[in-house]
């Protein structure tokens, strides 16, 4: 048995993102406390994390958001600017709040596209501050007191977006500049579920699928059509089977899809188990024909 005690299982039909993935493993039990002693680590600045309750389509869930200081702002629940749209801006002004960011749709940016893609439309983030390579996200995990186990998962996370990013953009990883993904709460999404497993003893991880929505969504680049480039390449990388979902948007964030290329250990459901726990994890961004939560179970498998 003992080496069945700690299995997660991903429920993916809501799709996956890093900050639901983070929001349903502290509503499984990991520690909010431990997670901000861990945070505070980091050799980065300007944030600070809210851990509230949300009730999605009738589902009391937790929600996890970074919140950046001025000027590191990112426009990733602003749905109008997103998805180019006017239903958009009807259904999530009262969203505009929770700007977390942990979709990352600029993707990366290099050199020779300084020049475009930094003032949308009135935006006028401090984009400079997002450009990272995978050595300079490397460091600031390596710099951080995180466990070893913690830091392995994190880097494993980066090291498949950093791959996944670099093969949509004719890069190598070495070379490739993370530009939202780079950004300190994507880094801070990450080593939060790196920490929480940890804290949790969670050994394997079990995701069957995971389901996209469709349609076009804008990153710096221009419009992408869903799943946009670094998702198909994370699917592909890590045998993802994807399950096309009824919704106009994105439900698989390259985050949330690098979190299961490179952490999951199988895709087949334990032939029986036992819930020890449950978690929900809320999304950000609001959706018809979806839950809007990310469903984690806690499971002892029967061996």
């Amino acid at each position: 048995m003992s080496n069945h005690q700690h299995t997660l299982i991903i429920d993916g039909t809501s799709g996956i993102s890093g900050d639901m993935t983070v929001a349903a493993l502290l509503d499984l039990g990991a520690s909010e406390e431990h997670l901000r002693e861990q945070l505070a680590t980091l050799p980065v600045d300007g944030f600070t994390i809210a851990v509230t309750r949300a009730n999605k389509h009738g589902i009391d869930a937790c929600d996890f958001d970074v919140q950046l200081a001025e000027g590191l702002e990112n426009h990733d629940h602003d749905m109008a600017w997103l998805y180019g749209n006017e239903t958009a801006v009807e259904h999530t002004h009262e969203h505009h709040h929770h700007g977390h960011g942990e979709h990352e749709h600029e993707h990366t940016h290099d050199h020779d596209h300084e020049a475009h893609g930094h003032g949308h439309e009135g935006h006028h983030h401090a984009h400079h501050h997002h450009h990272r390579s995978l050595a300079d996200v490397t460091a600031i995990i390596d710099g951080s007191q995180l466990s070893d186990g913690a830091k392995r998962r994190a880097l494993a996370i980066f090291t498949a977006l950093a791959a996944a990013e670099a093969k949509a953009h004719g890069k190598t990883p070495e070379t490739v500049l993370f530009h939202e993904v780079g950004a300190v709460d994507s880094i801070v999404d990450v080593c939060s579920v790196a920490i929480c497993l940890d804290d949790l003893g969670i050994e394997d991880i079990v995701v069957e699928s995971l389901s996209e929505g469709h349609g076009t969504i804008r990153c710096a680049h221009g419009l992408m059509p869903i799943p946009v480039p670094a998702v198909i390449n994370l699917c592909q990388a890590g045998n993802i089977a994807l399950t096309p979902a009824p919704v106009a948007g994105e439900l698989v964030t390259p985050t949330g899809a690098a979190i299961v290329t490179a952490l999951r250990t199988s895709d087949q459901l334990p032939s029986r188990y036992r819930i020890k726990a449950v978690g929900y994890g809320a999304g950000k961004r609001p959706y018809e024909g979806c839950s809007g939560t990310l469903r984690c179970l806690l499971v002892h498998a029967d061996a």
